[in-house]
């Protein structure tokens, strides 16, 4: 039973094979466990990642039926009879992985995005969980995870512009907490889109100089609106000539394959550029681009549970939520094709009681 339920599939959207059209299915949700919750999902953010794998552009294939969804976010509902974490009623989210093997050095450090444990990270999706069964997503009416995986949504963020911080929003923060975005710090963001704009609003609560690299000046206004003090087209070649050596950091969301000679030149010495998008292609680096001026390029994926808490808590401090527009589940596929088209301002919510 899952909180009452007399069975254990829930209704869900699923791609029931590479670059297929998401339909409604019903998938399985595990009897609670000793320490696990049972969430019912009230949004779920549709994330870029989602659609490369459903499309399964990133070589590995996936697991079909993928039912996608890692920006979860909604209410306990039942509770296993050792959880100590939360009580029914509790506004909770899920992120990108719902379990990981808790002993390897990584995971005891609060970093279980960078499991080396043999379990590893278990995805919120696409996955085999530690029974050996399919996780699915959160394009879902309810979820099951360990108590231990799941986020407290303060309550002073809204449940549907909350539930895209649990991947765009750990996303961005993670970097620029580890790379120290602050006062007299000057950062860059490539790409103002779904991950772009939280990099924004978070890099400004932070204290940060904030400058957007966009290819064009198309949502100029809103990025100055969200937080960038400038805004410069990258289609401009004068762009990097006048920013040439300005930067203290660099976050990179773009999916697609830069020059990453010219952007690495936009940095001062030992300044840093986090790659965060993840293009088909490899990056060609020159190494001079790096020598020159002790400059670094760098990687990071999302953040440990303990740290997207803060992030979750930062953004209920300074008041900060992703652009969102909320959507019923059947514009699923019309949502995909737009954001491909980078047809939305910024995140697409989808509001599971929909579905």
């Amino acid at each position: 039973m899952l909180g009452g339920m007399t069975h254990t599939s829930v209704a869900a959207y699923a791609a029931p094979a590479p670059k297929a059209p998401l339909e409604r299915t019903t998938v399985p949700r595990r009897e609670l466990g000793a320490h696990d919750i049972l969430i019912d999902i009230k949004f779920a953010g549709i994330c870029h990642s989602d659609i490369h794998t459903v499309r399964a552009e990133w070589g590995d294939g996936g697991n079909f039926p993928i039912v996608p969804g890692h920006e979860i976010a909604g209410v306990v509902s039942a509770t296993g009879p050792e959880v100590t974490r939360y009580q029914v009623g509790d506004r909770v989210g899920v992120g990108c992985f719902v379990d990981s093997c808790r002993t390897c050095d990584n995971c005891r450090a609060g970093l279980e995005q960078y499991c080396t444990g043999e379990l590893g990270t278990v995805n919120t999706y696409n996955d085999t969980d530690r029974n050996g069964e399919a996780t699915y997503g959160g394009y879902a009416t309810h979820v099951v995870v360990d108590e231990n995986y799941a986020l407290r949504i303060p309550d002073a963020l809204p449940l549907d512009a909350a539930a895209p911080l649990l991947c765009a929003g750990i996303t961005l923060y993670s970097p620029l907490a580890h790379w120290q975005a602050g006062p007299g710090k000057k950062v860059a963001v490539v790409g103002l889109g779904g991950l772009g704009h939280m990099g924004v609003k978070i890099a400004h609560a932070m204290g940060a100089e904030v400058t957007v690299l966009s290819q064009s000046l198309r949502k100029k206004d809103d990025g100055l609106r969200l937080g960038a003090d400038h805004y410069y087209a990258t289609s401009d070649p004068a762009t990097f000539e006048a920013l040439a050596g300005t930067f203290d950091l660099i976050v990179n969301t773009v999916s697609a394959n830069l020059d990453m000679g010219a952007y690495l030149g936009l940095l001062r010495t030992n300044g840093t550029l986090v790659q965060l998008g993840v293009p088909e292609q490899p990056l060609p680096i020159a190494p001079f681009a790096l020598i020159g001026g002790r400059r670094s390029i760098a990687g990071s994926l999302i953040g440990g549970i303990a740290e997207t808490q803060e992030m979750l808590d930062f953004c209920a401090e300074h008041g900060l939520t992703s652009e969102i527009e909320v959507i019923s589940a059947d514009r699923i596929n019309e949502a995909y094709e737009r954001v491909l088209a980078s047809d939305v301002r910024y995140r697409f919510v989808i509001d599971t009681s929909t579905i």
